[in-house]
């Protein structure tokens, strides 16, 4: 696999936090480097929650689907679990938030559980696999 095949298949697994408005083309009122700092920030938080039941954290577990940066500098945080069923689905999003609030610059989380697509192990990253031993 190329570096550029590896990056594009890293990119689908893990969601990398983004200015909302990016999408639409327009520009972040957030300015640039600052987000870039709260974007590996908030990253670095997420990688702070841990599934209790697999060695490894929910971001590299691939359990993020989407992370966006609004201009208010509400993050909005779409995620999901490894089982619908999973014990801890009602405290998760909590702790995913608890997390996220810690980042400077951040004003409020939202955090939904969403289920669709759902979750398989192949959307975690190559550390996760390391970690479960599953590389």
């Amino acid at each position: 696999m190329t570096e550029d095949q590896h990056k594009q298949d890293e990119d689908a697994r893990v969601a990398e936090p983004q200015a909302a408005n990016d999408d639409a083309g327009r520009s972040s009122a957030i300015p640039r480097d600052e987000l870039a700092r709260m974007t590996d920030d908030i990253v670095a938080a997420l990688k702070t929650v841990y599934d209790p039941e697999i060695p490894a954290d929910i971001y590299e577990l691939g359990l993020i689907y989407k992370v966006d940066i609004e201009d208010d500098r509400t993050v909005k945080i779409q995620m999901t679990l490894t089982a619908p069923g999973c014990p801890v689905a009602g405290e998760m999003p909590g702790w995913v938030e608890n997390a996220v609030r810690t980042v400077e610059g951040v004003m409020d989380v939202e955090v939904e559980m969403v289920f669709d697509p759902p979750w398989t192990p192949d959307r975690m990253s190559e550390e996760a696999q390391i970690a479960v031993g599953w590389y």
